[in-house]
């Protein structure tokens, strides 16, 4: 069956192809202006799933990120505090060799290196109270602004923090501790049972108990105790350095998994970009092309819209 193609008709899909050249010319000249290849989700719906599932993965990237910027902040902080830590408690130690030489050690000698010990007790109090942001370091997860506090009166030194592990995430299946217990650093070590400031506390009393006389070598005397201190002092100084060493493999897995973000995330990139973004020669080719299309659409039609009477007779 042959069917009659009327002038009527030949105008009407004339102009359906000007529609359609306008429609692709207009998209073309769009997608030049934006740089984008997608400006709406029709354009390009399986382009539009990647670029919002890159886009996606790209801010999740991001926040662990900035979660190992906290970290390594975190863990920098806790890094300075134990090595002003381990040379305070080093000073310490050479005093106490200094004191185990009982044959020059005199009571005002004696006095003057407790001074000095009490001083350092002082430098340690206040690293053990470091604060990141406000919060202290070695506190656990505690909201105060303290993780040690002194008694006036005797001189006690306790512990105001908690239990609590500060971690970042920072990758989907990565969490990284940025804390340490107040025990790895401060103790009680398990074997002695004292932590770092009873153990100076404890120097500083047998200095200032020091006579010079016999007294002081009896069982339990300040000799004794000085001897007892070194060997605390001694324990004191591996325990700081082993959590200055747990610090420093926190540090380095989160500089890691920084590192493999940073990848990641220009990947995740040039994904997006692959997808969203227009390549310019290509587009101002199209852009061409489509304007030749529709001029020559237009030419076509102002040809077939030209009426006679043989239109209306049809």
């Amino acid at each position: 069956m042959i069917s009659r193609v009327t002038q009527a008709m030949i105008r009407q899909q004339s102009i359906t192809a000007v529609d359609g050249g306008l429609t692709k010319l207009t998209a073309a000249q769009l997608q030049l202006e934006t740089g984008k290849k997608i400006n709406v989700p029709s354009d390009d719906p399986t382009g539009t799933v990647v670029a919002m599932k890159s886009q996606a993965e790209i801010a999740a990237q991001q926040q662990y990120q900035r979660n190992a910027n906290d970290g390594l902040a975190w863990l920098g902080t806790i890094d300075g505090a134990l090595t002003g830590i381990g040379t305070s408690l080093q000073s310490a130690y050479t005093l106490a060799v200094q004191a185990s030489n009982t044959a020059t050690l005199t009571p005002t000698s004696a006095t003057a290196l407790a001074e000095e010990i009490d001083s350092i007790k002082q430098t340690v109090l206040s690293s053990a109270n470091t604060q990141y942001l406000g919060r202290p370091v070695f506190g656990g997860t505690t909201t105060g602004s303290a993780a040690y506090a002194e008694d006036a009166d005797t001189g006690q030194v306790t512990y105001t923090g908690n239990d609590g592990t500060i971690s970042r995430r920072v990758g989907a299946n990565t969490i990284v501790p940025v804390s340490l217990s107040n025990t790895s650093v401060f103790g009680p070590d398990s074997s002695a049972g004292t932590d770092v400031f009873t153990d100076l506390s404890n120097l500083s009393a047998a200095l200032r108990s020091w006579t010079g006389t016999s007294a002081d070598t009896v069982d339990g005397g300040a000799a004794s105790v000085i001897q007892q201190s070194m060997t605390a002092l001694k324990g004191d100084i591996q325990r700081v350095s082993g959590a200055q060493a747990q610090e420093g493999a926190y540090y380095n897995q989160i500089t890691t998994a920084k590192n493999f973000l940073g990848s990641s995330i220009l990947a995740l990139q040039q994904v997006n970009s692959d997808a969203v973004n227009v390549d310019v020669a290509q587009a101002t080719i199209n852009l061409q092309t489509q304007s030749t299309a529709y001029q020559a659409a237009l030419a076509a039609t102002g040809k077939t819209a030209q009426q006679s009477l043989l239109d209306y007779l049809s």
